[in-house]
């Protein structure tokens, strides 16, 4: 596994929800020059993501060479065919990942994109409506979806570039030579560390040299936090490691708060209540979203360290599914998140630990049994490496 390896001399601007996202996006694709990658988990039917494929399709009447990569789980068979002949016709080249499961149980889940090899854009948003769940049900949500992305500029861009190219390139059918440089690392741009502003890093979770790299990152600020540690996803059901480490830090003092989004698959809360017990009684505080959707996976710990990214804290993004986070040592850039995130707990609805205490057998019954389940699906498709 390769380690973190920062870049210094970074910009990168928060993006929250899709008001801030999309208008960021559109611009900077409209202004391309030379080539565009963008890959993502979903690229729906709809007014936004038909927003976003009109840019892409002036693009590439500019000659600007575009290259989209679609997930098959995530956009659908349906849609990957449609968006498949309209790119084709837009003369934009168009790759769907692991169609019929040909590579085994995985997505990439990634949302990434990189335009002129200047500028990366990354994080939690898909190609979608945020105004409407995206589930595949169309139900219209209480308020638009909560979900961060970044726009970065700097020397991590290249970076960025590298593993989006390489996933391309990869997903063309290259030869077993090409699979053994990039499991081997050559094909990976190394980074110096720096003490100047802003640092950043890609942190990636693949099949090959990453398989822990987003969870070790994770566990690293953990291990080293001192005051706090504010953690948000919509899918709560780590390892027994990642709990292990919420628990640690809680119980040395850390104010550990957890912040997850509830209500919209049952099976999930449920999972996710069968653990609250004993992060309750080591002193994790757990708050629940309710607004609308929480769909965003990002962290501050202390007054320095954050992450944006699109890996949830559950089996598939730990262990299955390709994904990518960037974090960030910037105290400017962890602040404005912390204020995003704060205000999130506000929002949201405390989970007190006496309501725990006594929980009814039938609720009981149902987490325990919820979470049996889960974790025997995991051990299958993670061949037995979901860590308890």
């Amino acid at each position: 596994m390769r380690s973190v390896s920062f870049t210094a001399g970074n910009h990168i601007t928060l993006l929250h929800s899709g008001a801030e996202f999309f208008p960021a996006l559109i611009a900077a694709i409209d202004a391309a020059r030379l080539e565009i990658y963008l890959e993502t988990y979903i690229f729906a039917d709809d007014a936004t993501a038909d927003a976003v494929k009109e840019a892409l399709i002036r693009a590439a009447r500019r000659n600007v060479v575009v290259n989209v990569i679609t997930d098959w789980v995530g956009t659908g068979h349906r849609m990957s065919l449609t968006l498949r002949e309209q790119f084709r016709t837009a003369f934009i080249s168009h790759r769907i990942f692991n169609a019929w499961f040909k590579r085994g149980i995985t997505c990439t889940h990634r949302k990434i994109c990189v335009v002129d090899r200047e500028i990366a854009f990354l994080g939690g948003l898909n190609v979608i409506d945020d105004h409407y769940s995206d589930d595949g049900s169309r139900k219209p949500l209480p308020a638009p979806r909560w979900d961060f992305a970044i726009r970065i500029t700097g020397p991590l861009v290249p970076r960025i570039h590298a593993e989006v190219e390489s996933q391309w390139m990869l997903l063309g059918g290259l030869n077993l030579r090409y699979r053994w440089e990039k499991f081997r690392g050559q094909w990976t741009p190394r980074s110096m560390a720096s003490d100047a502003p802003v640092q950043a890093a890609l942190v990636v979770r693949d099949n090959l040299r990453n398989r822990r790299t987003i969870q070790k990152a994770y566990l690293k600020a953990l291990g080293t936090a001192r005051k706090s540690a504010l953690l948000a996803t919509p899918y709560f059901a780590p390892g027994r490691k990642l709990r292990k480490g919420l628990a640690e830090a809680a119980r040395r003092g850390v104010e550990v708060t957890l912040l997850i989004g509830v209500g919209q698959f049952r099976i999930q809360d449920a999972v996710a209540h069968s653990f609250y017990p004993k992060l309750l009684r080591a002193g994790v505080r757990i708050v629940e979203y309710r607004k609308t959707q929480l769909h965003g996976k990002v962290a501050v710990v202390d007054d320095d360290w954050a992450t944006v990214g699109s890996s949830n804290w559950d089996g598939l993004s730990l262990l299955v599914n390709q994904e990518a986070n960037v974090v960030i040592r910037d105290v400017a850039f962890a602040q404005e998140l912390r204020a995003h995130i704060e205000r999130g707990i506000r929002e949201g609805v405390e989970v007190e630990r006496e309501a725990y205490v006594n929980v009814p057998w039938l609720d009981r019954l149902w987490y325990g049994a919820a979470s049996m389940f889960y974790r025997s699906v995991l051990r299958v498709i993670a061949m037995g490496k979901y860590e308890e």
